[in-house]
């Protein structure tokens, strides 16, 4: 019997948990559905969500111990991550994230019959969205 999995939700490292969310939740839409409770104000942790996907933000400093800039040891690694989002219509999603602001290819099929489009989130993660081409 194979063990049962009813989703997945990534946890990405985060410099600036303030700019993340904008990004997360203002531009791409996702809902604020969980955080750490902090009694601050500041996140340090939060759970987002859209439609069903799932994805988790934490800040990679301590309170009080945020640098002013990101360390480059830190985030090096962070182009080498990219997420995959299944979204049915890719062109519609890309003309709603660029009326958004946000910068991103332009959608092509790849070699493998995929519509996609890959863009950069405000930490260097790549964010890949894709769907069957038709």
């Amino acid at each position: 019997m194979a063990i049962e999995i009813r989703g997945m939700a990534p946890l990405l490292y985060v410099f600036d948990m303030r700019a993340s969310l904008h990004f997360y939740r203002d531009k791409l839409g996702f809902d604020l559905v969980g955080t750490d409770n902090n009694p601050r104000g500041d996140f340090d942790w939060v759970l987002l969500r859209l439609h069903g996907t799932e994805l988790m933000l934490q800040a990679q400093y301590d309170s009080g111990k945020h640098p002013l800039v990101p360390d480059p040891s830190r985030t090096e690694s962070h182009g080498d991550t990219e997420l995959y989002f299944s979204c049915p219509d890719v062109d519609a999603t890309h003309e709603f994230l660029r009326a958004q602001g946000v910068e991103a290819e332009k959608p092509f099929v790849t070699h493998y019959g995929f519509k996609r489009f890959s863009l950069e989130d405000p930490d260097g993660y790549r964010l890949c969205f894709h769907w069957r081409a038709s």
